[in-house]
């Protein structure tokens, strides 16, 4: 099956691509904070219902207003509701019901091994190269990941039932991540991010309220701009420079970023729920960061890479 093509950039446009991918690194690592703030104040499958709920509806709503084309197929619609699925409905919801009994920063180390288990993937379904380089640069990767969750987990923070749930939302991204390269849909991605988080809602919002009720919620500042920051910047935004990140990069090289969010992950954590860190954390950083390095660098001289239009 084809993939989305690339779009080639012209010499003189400046690249946005690193622009899109510290954004993408902030967004996506911060929400896990945001995450944990809500799920203090609200059960987490209502939490995650109305969030992908109101993201989808906003992004459909503003669709509308503006009188957009609808650019999708019934197969691309099929596809997004299907990804909405794997990348919201399983993903989130097994994550944050591992946030109630895991830290943030746990959280969003266990979910960068995402890198490791998707260039594996990749290599086996979508025919990505996997060389001695990229294995070596997701072998430091891991290394330094669980370096940083051997410490943390020595200080007996964190449950192992928690672990357990946060181990199943890394499986469901990872899957995401592969039907997304793999069942190519093509068309808006931001008609495409609407259906996927509506899909999600619909799916999700029974089974929260079977497990819980609107009564356990608690109304509170905290509450309302977690909130508000999982849908813009998290269901909205972070999800769409995803999707173009897996468009641009390929599904190993876009992974890899995910080694950026333990660092900052636990970065925010520290300075939001004041959660501890201390220097061994961080020495886990630096095969993260050469890993990475040795996953996205450029190719030799004789296979240049191809340069791709950074833009939504």
């Amino acid at each position: 099956m084809s993939l989305a093509p690339a779009e080639r950039v012209s010499r003189g446009t400046f690249n946005l691509l690193p622009v899109y991918i510290g954004t993408f690194c902030v967004l996506w690592s911060f929400a896990f904070v945001a995450g944990k703030v809500g799920v203090m104040d609200c059960p987490p499958l209502l939490l995650l219902a109305g969030r992908f709920l109101t993201a989808g509806l906003l992004i459909l709503g503003f669709t509308a207003v503006r009188g957009e084309a609808w650019s999708l197929s019934w197969r691309d619609i099929g596809v997004f509701a299907i990804l909405g699925l794997a990348n919201n409905a399983l993903y989130l919801g097994f994550a944050y019901i591992g946030l109630q009994s895991v830290s943030a920063g746990l959280g969003g180390l266990i979910v960068s091994a995402n890198p490791v288990f998707t260039a594996l993937l990749a290599a086996l379904f979508l025919g990505e190269a996997l060389t001695w380089r990229k294995l070596a640069g997701l072998f430091l990767g891991v290394v330094g990941v669980a370096f940083i969750v051997a410490h943390r987990l020595s200080a007996g923070t964190d449950s192992l039932h928690g672990i357990l749930f946060t181990l199943v939302s890394l499986a469901s991204i990872v899957t995401g991540t592969i039907l997304f390269k793999r069942l190519a849909p093509k068309g808006n991605l931001w008609i495409g991010n609407g259906i996927q988080n509506l899909a999600a809602g619909i799916l999700l919002a029974p089974v929260a309220l079977s497990v819980s009720s609107l009564g356990d919620i608690v109304p509170s500042a905290r509450l309302i701009g977690a909130f508000a920051f999982l849908v813009l910047g998290g269901s909205i935004l972070a999800f769409l420079l995803w999707f173009h990140l897996l468009r641009v990069c390929g599904a190993t090289a876009a992974s890899s970023f995910h080694f950026l969010m333990p660092p900052l992950a636990m970065l925010f954590a520290w300075l939001v729920l004041g959660e501890q860190v201390v220097a061994q954390d961080f020495l886990g950083i630096l095969p993260v960061v050469l890993g990475i390095y040795l996953v996205t660098r450029p190719g030799s001289k004789t296979n240049p890479p191809q340069q791709t239009e950074a833009r939504i």
